[in-house]
């Protein structure tokens, strides 16, 4: 009996190891699926996240606490959309959310995505997306187009504009996209070459003027059934012409806005039954024939002065994708990264 006491604990204890090995591997298996699928609360379709605060406080820099509560169910959500099927956001398309995100810590920050598939329950993985939930207010959805357009007066545009070829057609889309998106759910719209770097939650009913006489909807904020927004919807169509670009897009703001105040010329600043069409150093600081000085650099003060009066930047990713961002140096754009989507640079650094 006393050789068997020895023999007999040495089993137990060889079992008992390979007890808590098996439940330390079933431990890091369950904790590396990071992906999971919840029913969104409103009507904007089935609702991508992944609530990984511990590994995003380890791997990413000044990343917001969520509160006990979550994020605030104040009225109205901050609207992103990818018309295109890409899921490998740019770290400008990152930036953006993210600056978004930290701008608005109680507002809803919506990505619709038109490259998810409505009921896959997983997210491609791609390291844009395990930034984004690293942010409790930011939710990733599938762009449902029939649905987005069902009960407006694109609904129609859209089955007939599948059945021909047009060379802006997704510039397009997008237009048609903001606001459907404005005139059903309100908020704020907002392209993703835009960095954010105030609250925009005061600006209701309002758009920004670009340059003379022309107004932008890269930004837009408006409650949900305005007029002005249903207006633009009917002149999307009556005066619909997919060949001339920018005819659907900043165009089609400028007239409507026209029509609306009764005006020949949209003047510096103005407001007019409600609708106020803000100056273009509120958001477009840089002119598009300028686009070029955001890669140049800039003293901190100088930069600090000029964004006095601006609540978000326009990056013009049509004409600036292509410039190589030095992202180290003193650039305009390499400060707003460094500054606003701190993540984003993080990972911009590594990856230089």
């Amino acid at each position: 009996m006393s050789n068997c006491l020895p023999k007999l604990t040495t089993v137990l204890l060889s079992h008992r190891l390979g007890a808590l090995s098996i439940l330390a591997v079933s431990f890091v298996f369950f904790a590396s699926v990071m992906f999971y699928w919840r029913t969104g609360e409103d009507a904007e379709t089935q609702l991508y996240s992944l609530p990984t605060q511990s590994r995003c406080e380890l791997s990413l820099p000044s990343l917001p606490h969520p509160t006990a509560s979550g994020p605030s169910s104040s009225p109205g959500n901050v609207f992103f959309v990818e018309t295109s099927e890409r899921t490998d956001p740019s770290y400008l398309f990152m930036c953006s959310v993210e600056s978004a995100a930290r701008t608005h810590p109680g507002t809803r920050v919506v990505v619709l995505m038109k490259g998810l598939a409505n009921g896959n329950a997983s997210l491609p993985n791609h390291w844009g997306f395990l930034l984004l939930s690293c942010f409790p207010n930011v939710e990733i959805r599938p762009l449902d187009l029939p649905e987005l357009f069902s009960g407006t007066p694109l609904a129609k545009w859209y089955l007939q504009a599948q059945q021909r070829w047009e060379p802006y057609f997704l510039p397009v889309l997008s237009d048609a996209c903001r606001i459907a998106i404005m005139w059903k759910f309100g908020g704020i719209y907002l392209d993703t070459d835009f960095i954010v770097l105030k609250n925009l939650k005061n600006l209701t009913n309002a758009l920004g003027i670009q340059s003379q006489d022309v107004l932008n909807g890269a930004f837009l904020s408006f409650k949900p059934k305005h007029e002005y927004m249903e207006l633009c919807m009917k002149d999307f169509v009556d005066n619909y012409n997919g060949w001339i670009w920018a005819h659907q897009g900043p165009e089609l703001l400028t007239r409507v806005f026209k029509k609306w105040c009764s005006i020949s010329n949209i003047q510096s600043t103005m407001s007019c039954k409600g609708v106020s069409a803000l100056p273009p150093e509120a958001f477009y600081p840089i002119p598009w024939q300028d686009w070029k000085k955001l890669f140049e650099a800039i003293s901190s003060s100088v930069l600090h002065k000029l964004l006095e009066n601006t609540y978000a930047v326009h990056v013009w990713n049509k004409l600036s994708h292509g410039t190589r961002l030095e992202i180290t140096s003193q650039a305009f754009l390499a400060q707003l990264y460094a500054q606003f989507c701190p993540a984003t640079y993080a990972k911009m650094k590594k990856d230089s």
